[in-house]
């Protein structure tokens, strides 16, 4: 089924939320589109009503989840709609995750000022069953989950709503994360507000559920396009799991003519880098974040594993300001807007998992030396 085959409005969703879907069901390009719809998210429209922008509040700044959603002749107008009502209620604005469109209508202002976070790969997924074939290395992966009897297969969001192996399989990848659960748009808890994305689970051949995949849609790309917007691993799930979730998906989704595909943001990556004026602190920051903060978030792992795809674009993606510099403040709200608490105190929870990890790694090792 199309994804404009899906635009009724469900039932249950609020007046505001079901505005907003059917906007970005018409005119959302940016990959991070559909995820406005997601908890905690603040909605502004247009006065036209032809636009909508989802935002979380930090700092008195108002973090963007990545563009306006409007059509595309609008963006520009819808901006600086936007931007008044922010300055007559003395806000700042950061749209993070900007891509290409919105990039264009401040590439030349002085008073916003834009710095690169990274870069996202893209495909055509008519083209992966070539990529495959080219790469034995990724065959080899898929075949050793094949050999571990798990099969892939699409399942309804209505079915994966209400399936309780799911939950199970998501409590248990979220426990080994090295930091508490982020939110903004990196929200794990999409099983509870499904609507339009697309749910692939992987299975044993006991029946039991390993792995899943989400995907959310982009309409508005060329030929409509899709954000794999979470991979989900359980603790049985054998090796090669997660590149058979990703092959079953692009194959469905080029069978049925879509022609956009992304694994979203990898953060501070290098593939795809181009010259950016960063601000000198913030290079020496993510410098020092990418090589030192592996046990929180390995940027550089993320960054080989989407590679190892074979990509046929490296986008760049970035953060915009409503002011001449981007500053410390500006960082600082945006790392609010991933937490339901300081960030300070998110790391503070983030290493203290650790120690206890680490601590339970010890424990078990004079155990066994013991045994």
């Amino acid at each position: 089924m199309r994804m404009q085959d899906t635009a009724s409005i469900s039932p249950g969703l609020s007046d505001q939320l079901a505005r907003a879907r059917e906007l970005v069901l018409a005119y959302g390009w940016n990959a991070t589109a559909y995820q406005i719809v997601n908890p905690g998210m603040s909605l502004w429209f247009s006065t036209r009503g032809d636009a909508v922008i989802g935002y979380v509040e930090r700092r008195l700044t108002r973090v963007v989840a990545g563009a306006p959603v409007c059509p595309l002749e609008r963006l520009a107008e819808v901006v600086e709609e936007f931007e008044h009502e922010c300055v007559a209620r003395r806000r700042r604005i950061c749209y993070f995750g900007a891509e290409a469109r919105l990039e264009a209508v401040f590439r030349h202002r002085v008073d916003h000022a834009r710095v690169l976070l990274g870069s996202q790969p893209s495909w055509n997924p008519a083209h992966w069953a070539s990529i495959v074939a080219s790469k034995a290395s990724l065959r080899a992966q898929l075949n050793r989950a094949r050999n571990k009897g798990v099969t892939v297969g699409p399942v309804s969001c209505d079915d994966a709503t209400r399936d309780p192996s799911l939950r199970r399989v998501l409590d248990e990848w979220l426990a080994t994360r090295g930091l508490p659960p982020m939110h903004f748009l990196v929200e794990p808890e999409t099983l509870t507000r499904l609507l339009d994305r697309r749910v692939f689970v992987a299975r044993r051949q006991t029946g039991d559920t390993v792995a899943f995949l989400v995907a959310s849609p982009a309409p508005a790309r060329d030929g409509g396009g899709w954000l794999i917007e979470q991979f989900v691993r359980g603790a049985r799930a054998p090796n090669g799991t997660v590149e058979l979730l990703l092959d079953a998906a692009m194959r469905a989704l080029a069978a049925e003519g879509y022609e956009y595909v992304t694994l979203g943001l990898a953060p501070l990556a290098e593939h795809g880098l181009r010259e950016a004026a960063n601000p000198f602190w913030l290079r020496v920051l993510l410098q020092w974040v990418r090589a030192h903060g592996r046990r929180f978030y390995n940027f550089e792992g993320l960054e080989r594993f989407k590679a190892k795809f074979q990509p046929e674009e490296w986008e760049p993606v970035y953060a915009i300001v409503s002011e001449p510099r981007f500053s410390p403040r500006a960082l600082y709200a945006i790392a609010a807007a991933f937490s339901d608490r300081s960030p300070a105190s998110t790391v503070a929870r983030a290493i203290w998992r650790a120690v206890r990890t680490e601590l339970g790694w010890l424990r078990r090792r004079i155990e066994f030396k013991r045994a």
